[in-house]
């Protein structure tokens, strides 16, 4: 039996012209992610004394503090910064990605 297919749709030939292209989408998407896996983004809270460093995968690579946030009486402050900051950070990738 024969496959009835309506003219102006194309063949297998334009099927596979079709998976290619769907292929060399994939491809570019693949590299698209890896690159912005691959970057990195600088956030900074509490008026510059916690500086993050993350990745497009939301992973820390370098936390600074400033010796300045740091008051052993007041660990609280600290805490509410970093996470400040690493909500910031993640806020940044989610927006770029």
């Amino acid at each position: 039996m024969k496959a009835n297919i309506p003219k102006g749709l194309g063949g297998p030939a334009n099927m596979q012209g079709m998976i290619r292209q769907a292929q060399k989408m994939q491809e570019q998407m693949t590299e698209l992610q890896s690159e912005l896996d691959s970057r990195e983004y600088e956030v900074k809270a509490g008026g510059g004394a916690v500086t993050i460093l993350i990745d497009g995968k939301k992973q820390i690579k370098q936390l600074t503090i400033e010796p300045e946030i740091v008051d052993p009486d007041d660990i609280e402050t600290l805490s509410d910064v970093l996470c400040a900051a690493v909500n910031e950070a993640i806020k940044k990738v989610n927006e770029t990605n």
